[in-house]
C-alpha cells in the first residue's frame, strides 16, 4: 500500500511539473463556483477562504473571475506565467486573471469581436492593480516592433500619471482610485495596439479641500513636496514642509512603504514618455501649486457703512504668490473673493460675500481648478495615445470604476456611485443571460427561462426623467426661492413614498414612522446589494457644483495659457446666462454613454474582493467578505449560470479526461470524439436527464454528476497506478536479476585473471633471484682471476720502469756536461769578436754619435707621445671639444693634425649610426640653421625641438575622416594655425596641410577644405626678425589661388613650417623659395596691399603677440 501511495504521489508530482490540462486537476476547493455543491452563502465563503489560505486568489464563476486582494506579492505574474497562459483554453489551467485577459485578446484578434473588461469592487479590493495586470498581459502577448513598443509604453505609462493626480490614500486603501476610468485600447487587424482613448468619471474633487480623518489628499501634492528639487520648489513658490498647507491632512502625510520622492520621478518620466512637452509639464505643476496655496488664503470679517458684512483677506502674501504663479492681476482675484456679480438679462447686481461665502468661493475655485486640470490631463493623454491611422480598428475596453459603497455616512458621492453600480449590475445580468442564451442556441440546447431579480425598478427610481431622484434633485436646484436639503427630502417623501425600494421616516408610509434606525434627515434605498441610508445634507450644493462667475472671469484673464484654457466660460465675449448642467445630470449622461458603449462589446468580468480592512496579508475576514459577496451579487451570478447546465466542455478534452473509465475508449478511441463520449456515458449509466449533447460540447446539469465522474476517474487512476506498479516491479526485479547474473560472470573472469597474474609474477620473481645468484658467483670468480693476472703484469712493468729511469738519468748527466762545454766556447768567442769590433770602430764613434743619439731620443719621445695619447683620448661625442695638451713644442703641427683627423673620424662614426629618418631630420635642422641663424630671434628656441610634422593625427582621429578622404597625397606637415583676418586683425583657427604638391587650409571644426594652393604658385614667405610666429605666404599674381590674396598666418612651429615649405618647394620646382626676414613687409589682400609692421610693446595677454588693424593700409603686430 505504501508503494502504491508513493507511485500515486509520483504521478501527481509529474502532473504538477507538466502543463495542466484541466481546471479540475489538483483542484484546491472548487475552482469554478458553478460546480460548488451545495450552493449557499456559507459554502461559497468557505471555498474562497480555503483557496485564499493556499494562495489561490482567483476563482471562476463561469467566465467571471473573482479576485481576492492578497496584500502581498505572489510569484504568479512572471513572464513564465504569461507564456503559460498564452493561447490556452480558458478552463485549461488554474483560475487566473491572465486566462481572462488571453481569452478576451484572442476573441478580439481571431474572431473580430470588440471586448470590454469590467473590473468592479470596493476601495482596496485591487481594481487598479487588476487593470494594470490586464494591460501588462496584453502588452506582453501582442506584436513587437519599434512603433508597437512605443504605443504599448505610452499606454502603460499613462497609468502612473493618472494615479498621481486621481488616486489618494484612504482608510481602506493606500492607492485608492478616486475617479472612474474607462480605457478603449485600439488594435489593428493583426492584434497590434494602435493607440487608446481614456474616459474619466466623477473625480472626487471634494477631497482637494477636505479629507476624512486618517486619509490623504491626492498623491501629486505630497509627491511634489517630497521629490521636487529645491530650485523647482522655489520656482513654484512652495516649501517642503507639509504642515504649511491647510489642504494637506497631517495625520497621514507619510505612508509606510510609499516613497513619494521616487514616485514623483516616475510621474515626470511617465509624462515625458506619454508626450508632454516641458512647458506643459511646468504649467501643470504650477496649477497644482496654485491649488495647494489657495488653501492658505484666510478671511476676516469687516462691517461696511450700510451694515452689511463683507470679508477681507488676512494675509495677502499667499494671494500675491498665487497671482505670480498664474499671471492674474492681484486686485482682480481679490475682488472675486469678496464680491459676487449676478447677471439677469441686461441687469448686473454686485453683492458682497461674508466670511463663510468667501471660504465657499475659495474651496469651489480650488475644486474646479483641480477637477478641470484632471480632465485636461486626460484629454492631453488621449491626444498622445490616440491611433494615428484611419484604418478600421478593433477595440478592447478596460473599465476600472468604484464599487458599491456603504459607509456610516453616505452622501451625494455614494449615491451616484451606487447608481452607477446598479446600472453595471443591470447590464451584467442582461449580458450574462444573453451570453448563456447564445451559447445554448449555438449548441442546439433547448433554452429554459431563468428567474432572476431585475434591478431595473431601482434604476428607474433613481434615473426616471419625471419621478426619479436625480430629476427631482435637479428640479429642486433650479427652483426659485429658498432651496435646502430638507425641501429636497420633503419632495422625495411626496413622490417616492409608495415606492417599494424607498424608505423615509418623513414619508406617509406608516411602516417607517417608528423605525428609530432611520433618522429624520435621511432616506434609505434598497439596492440590489442591500439597503443603504443616505444623509441628505449637502445633496443640493454638491449637485449644483456652483462656481461664481467672477472667479471664472478672473481665471480667464490669467496670463497663464493652461489656466485660461481651463475656464473658457470666463470669456466676456462668450457669456452664457444659462445655468450650467448639474453634477447629477452630467454623471447620468456619462453613465448612459458608458452603458451604450458596453452593450456594443463582448463583456468580461473581474469581481474584486477585499479580504480584510487592515490591509494585511493572510487575514480573511468572513463577515467583510460576506458583505462584499452580497452587494456584488455573486451568488445571484452563480444561480443564473447554473440555472440550466452547471458544466460544459468540448468533446475532445472530455473524452481525453475520462476515457480510462470505459474499456471501449481506453487507451485509444479511433472514431469521432462525440461518439466516444456517447459510448462513455452509456457505459457509465449516467441518467439522460443529467446531460445533453450539443454540437461541439457536452452539457452536464448537476455538479454532483461531474464530481461523481471525478471520483470514478480518481479511483481508476489509483487502479492504473497499481497496475503500473505491478508491471514496473516485475520489470525491475527481472532487470536486477539479469544485471546480477552478468555482474557475477564479469567478477569471476576478472578474479581468475587476477589469480593467474599473481602466480606468474611469483614464479618470474623466483627465477630472477636464482639467475642473479648464479651470475654473481661467476662474476666474482672471474674477478679474482683478473686481479691475479693484473698484479703479475703490474710487477713486471714497475721493474722495467725503474730500470729505464736509471738509464735515462745517466744519459742526462752526460748530455748536460757536454752542453756546458759548448756554451763556454761560444761565450769566449763572442767576447773576442766584440773586442775586435770595438777596436775597429772606435775611430768612427765620435763623428756619428750625436746624430745617432738624436734620432734615438726623437724616436723614443715619439713612442712615448703616441702611447700617452692612447690613454688620454677624449670621448667619441662630436660635440666634445676636449683634447690632450701638447707635450712638446716640435709636435705642434702633428698635434693639430691628429686632432682634426680624430674629429673627422668620430663624426663619421656618429653619422654611421643614423637612420634615414634621422638623417632627414638633421638635414632639415641644418637647412633651418642656414636660413634663420642670427636672423630670426625665434630660431634658438626651435633648435632643441624635434621637427614632428604631423601634429594632428588625421588618419587616427575620426573627426578628420572627411579631410583624410579629400587628401590623397602624403601629408608632410599638419598643424593648427591662426589665419589673420584683414578686416579686424582677429585670428581664426585653420588646419595647415603641406603635401608634395600643394598647400591646403581647412576648417578645424568641420574638416572642409577652404583653400588649396599648388607649390608652384607660392613665390615668397615673409616674417619678422623678432620672437613671434607670424608669417605671410605670398602667391603668384594672376594664379587661380591668388584670387583672395596672400595668407597671413600665425603658428607655434614657424621655423619648422618655413623650413619644410622651403625644402618641399625646392624639391618639386627646382627653385629656391625666397625667405624674407623683415620687421615690415607688404601683404596682398584681394586688390589692396597692406603693410604688416612689427613693434615692441607690453601685452595685456602676457607673452602672446597681438595683431591690430590701424587703418586700411596698416596691420600692427605688438611683440613682447
Amino acid at each position: 500500500m505504501r508503494n502504491r501511495c508513493r507511485v500515486t504521489k509520483g504521478l501527481e508530482n509529474m502532473a504538477k511539473m507538466e502543463v495542466k490540462t484541466s481546471l479540475l486537476d489538483n483542484m484546491i476547493g472548487v475552482g469554478d463556483m458553478v460546480l460548488l455543491e451545495p450552493l449557499n452563502e456559507d459554502s461559497f465563503i468557505n471555498n474562497l477562504k480555503k483557496r485564499f489560505d493556499h494562495n489561490e486568489v482567483y476563482t471562476y464563476i463561469g467566465s467571471v473571475v473573482i479576485s481576492i486582494n492578497p496584500y502581498r506579492s505572489l510569484p504568479i505574474y512572471t513572464p513564465e506565467k504569461v507564456e503559460e497562459y498564452r493561447n490556452r483554453n480558458f478552463y485549461e489551467l488554474s483560475p487566473h486573471i491572465f486566462a481572462l485577459s488571453d481569452e478576451a485578446y484572442r476573441s478580439l484578434r481571431d474572431q473580430d469581436k470588440d471586448q470590454c473588461i469590467l473590473i468592479t469592487g470596493e476601495s482596496g479590493a485591487g481594481k487598479t492593480e487588476a487593470s494594470k495586470l490586464v494591460m501588462s498581459y496584453v502588452a506582453a502577448v501582442c506584436g513587437k516592433g519599434a512603433e508597437v513598443n512605443q504605443v504599448k509604453e505610452q499606454l502603460l505609462q499613462s497609468n502612473p500619471v493618472l494615479e498621481a493626480f486621481g488616486n489618494a490614500k484612504t482608510v481602506r486603501n493606500d492607492n485608492s482610485s478616486r475617479f472612474g476610468k474607462y480605457m478603449d485600447i485600439e488594435f489593428d487587424f493583426k492584434g497590434d495596439p494602435l493607440g487608446g482613448v481614456i474616459s474619466n468619471y466623477l473625480l472626487e474633487k471634494s477631497r482637494v479641500v477636505k479629507q476624512p480623518r486618517g486619509e490623504r489628499n491626492f498623491h501629486i501634492f505630497y509627491q511634489i513636496l517630497s521629490g521636487a528639487s529645491e530650485d523647482f520648489l522655489c520656482k513654484l513658490k512652495l516649501e517642503r514642509d507639509f504642515s504649511r498647507y491647510n489642504y494637506l491632512g497631517l495625520d497621514s502625510a507619510k505612508v509606510n512603504g510609499v516613497d513619494d520622492a521616487a514616485n514623483f520621478r516616475t510621474v515626470r518620466n511617465a509624462m515625458q514618455i506619454v508626450g508632454f512637452m516641458d512647458h506643459e509639464t511646468q504649467s501643470v505643476f504650477e496649477v497644482v501649486a496654485a491649488v495647494l496655496k489657495l488653501g492658505n488664503i484666510e478671511f476676516k470679517p469687516e462691517s461696511r457703512v450700510n451694515g452689511l458684512d463683507e470679508s477681507k483677506i488676512k494675509d495677502k502674501n499667499e494671494l500675491k504668490e498665487i497671482c505670480e504663479l498664474t499671471g492674474i492681476d492681484q486686485s482682480v482675484l481679490e475682488r472675486a473673493f469678496s464680491f459676487r456679480t449676478v447677471e439677469a438679462k441686461q441687469e448686473k447686481v454686485s453683492t458682497t460675500l461674508n466670511v463663510a461665502q468667501a471660504y465657499y468661493a475659495r474651496d469651489a475655485l480650488a475644486k474646479n481648478l483641480y477637477s478641470r486640470l484632471f480632465s485636461w490631463l486626460v484629454t492631453r493623454i488621449n491626444e498622445s495615445i490616440k491611433a494615428q491611422t484611419k484604418v478600421r480598428k478593433k477595440v478592447m475596453g478596460v473599465l476600472d470604476i468604484y464599487g458599491f459603497e456603504i459607509f456610516e455616512d453616505n452622501s451625494f458621492e455614494q449615491f451616484i456611485i451606487n447608481y452607477c453600480n446598479e446600472k453595471l449590475q443591470q447590464i451584467f445580468i442582461e449580458l450574462t443571460l444573453k451570453e448563456e442564451q447564445e451559447e445554448y442556441i449555438r449548441e442546439g440546447i433547448e433554452w429554459t427561462h431563468i428567474e432572476y431579480f431585475n434591478n431595473a425598478i431601482i434604476c428607474d427610481l433613481i434615473e426616471n426623467n419625471q419621478t426619479g431622484i436625480l430629476a427631482m434633485l435637479d428640479e429642486e436646484c433650479l427652483r426659485p426661492g429658498t432651496v435646502t436639503d430638507d425641501t429636497f427630502l420633503e419632495k422625495l417623501n411626496q413622490v417616492c413614498a409608495t415606492h417599494q425600494h424607498f424608505e423615509s421616516r418623513m414619508s406617509k408610509c406608516s411602516r417607517f414612522l417608528n423605525d428609530t434606525s432611520l433618522p429624520h434627515s435621511c432616506f434609505r434605498i434598497q439596492h440590489y446589494a442591500g439597503k443603504v441610508m443616505y444623509q441628505v445634507e449637502g445633496f443640493v450644493d454638491k449637485n449644483n457644483d456652483l462656481l461664481y462667475r467672477d472667479l471664472s472671469q478672473a481665471m480667464w484673464k490669467a496670463n497663464h495659457s493652461l489656466i485660461k484654457a481651463l475656464f473658457p466660460e470666463g470669456n466676456p465675449a462668450k457669456i452664457n446666462l444659462k445655468r450650467p448642467p448639474t453634477a447629477g445630470s452630467q454623471f447620468k449622461a456619462s453613465v448612459a454613454t458608458l452603458m451604450k458603449n458596453l452593450q456594443t462589446k463582448n463583456p468580461n468580468y473581474i469581481r474584486c474582493i477585499k479580504p480584510n480592512d487592515k490591509k494585511a496579508a493572510h487575514i480573511f475576514n468572513e463577515a467583510l467578505v460576506c458583505h462584499q459577496i452580497r452587494y456584488l451579487g455573486l451568488l445571484e451570478n452563480v444561480r443564473v449560470r447554473r440555472a440550466g447546465y452547471a458544466f460544459r466542455q468540448a468533446y475532445e478534452p472530455c473524452l481525453e479526461r475520462y476515457k480510462m473509465l470505459c474499456k471501449q475508449t481506453w487507451p485509444h478511441w479511433r472514431g469521432p470524439a462525440r461518439a466516444g463520449v456517447e459510448v462513455l456515458f452509456n457505459e457509465l449509466e449516467i441518467p439522460e436527464e443529467e446531460f445533453s449533447f450539443g454540437r461541439s460540447k457536452i452539457f452536464i446539469r448537476n455538479p454532483r454528476t461531474l464530481f461523481k465522474l471525478e471520483d470514478q476517474r480518481k479511483q481508476r487512476l489509483e487502479d492504473l497506478a497499481t497496475l503500473i506498479e505491478k508491471i514496473y516491479r516485475g520489470w525491475k526485479c527481472r532487470t536486477r536479476f539479469l544485471l546480477m547474473k552478468r555482474s557475477q560472470i564479469v567478477i569471476a573472469s576478472w578474479y581468475r585473471r587476477y589469480a593467474q597474474q599473481k602466480k606468474y609474477q611469483k614464479i618470474k620473481s623466483s627465477a630472477i633471484i636464482v639467475q642473479s645468484y648464479i651470475r654473481g658467483w661467476k662474476a666474482r670468480k672471474l674477478l679474482r682471476e683478473l686481479k691475479h693476472q693484473k698484479r703479475c703484469n703490474e710487477a713486471a712493468t714497475i721493474i722495467a720502469a725503474y730500470w729505464h729511469g736509471t738509464q735515462a738519468r745517466r744519459e742526462l748527466r752526460r748530455l748536460k756536461e757536454e752542453a756546458r762545454n759548448k756554451h763556454a766556447i761560444a761565450v769566449i768567442w763572442a767576447y773576442w769578436l766584440g773586442y775586435k769590433v770595438r777596436r775597429e770602430y772606435r775611430k768612427f764613434f765620435r763623428a756619428n754619435a750625436g746624430k745617432k743619439i738624436y734620432e734615438f731620443t726623437l724616436q723614443r719621445l715619439m713612442q712615448k707621445y703616441f702611447l700617452e695619447m692612447k690613454n688620454k683620448m677624449p670621448s667619441l661625442s662630436p660635440v666634445d671639444k676636449n683634447w690632450p695638451a701638447r707635450p712638446y713644442l716640435f709636435l705642434d703641427s702633428t698635434h693639430k693634425e691628429l686632432k682634426r683627423i680624430f674629429h673627422l673620424w668620430r663624426c663619421k662614426k656618429y653619422r654611421d649610426q643614423f637612420t634615414d629618418q634621422q638623417k632627414l631630420i638633421y638635414e632639415e635642422k641644418l637647412e633651418a640653421s642656414e636660413l634663420f641663424k642670427d636672423k630670426k630671434a625665434l630660431y634658438p628656441a626651435s633648435v632643441g625641438q624635434p621637427f614632428q610634422g604631423a601634429y594632428l593625427e588625421i588618419s587616427k582621429n575620426p573627426k578628420y575622416k572627411k579631410l583624410k578622404d579629400a587628401v590623397d597625397e602624403k601629408i608632410i606637415i599638419a598643424e593648427v594655425v591662426n589665419k589673420i583676418n584683414r578686416a579686424n586683425g582677429k585670428a581664426t583657427s585653420r588646419i595647415f596641410l603641406l603635401t608634395k604638391n600643394n598647400v591646403l587650409l581647412a576648417d578645424q571644426k568641420s574638416g572642409n577644405i577652404k583653400s588649396e594652393v599648388p607649390l608652384g604658385d607660392v613665390t615668397k614667405v615673409s616674417m619678422s626678425s623678432q620672437n613671434d610666429g607670424f608669417f605671410a605666404v605670398h602667391l603668384k599674381e594672376g594664379s587661380g589661388a591668388a584670387g583672395k590674396g596672400d595668407f597671413l598666418l600665425s603658428s607655434d612651429h614657424l621655423i619648422e613650417m618655413a623650413t619644410k615649405l622651403y625644402r618641399t618647394t625646392l624639391s618639386q620646382t627646382k627653385q629656391k623659395l625666397n625667405i624674407e626676414i623683415s620687421d615690415e613687409f607688404l601683404v596682398q589682400f584681394r586688390q589692396d596691399k597692406v603693410c604688416v609692421k612689427f613693434i615692441q610693446g607690453s601685452q595685456k595677454n602676457g607673452n602672446i603677440p597681438t595683431c591690430k588693424r590701424k587703418n586700411n593700409r596698416l596691420l600692427e603686430v605688438a611683440v613682447p
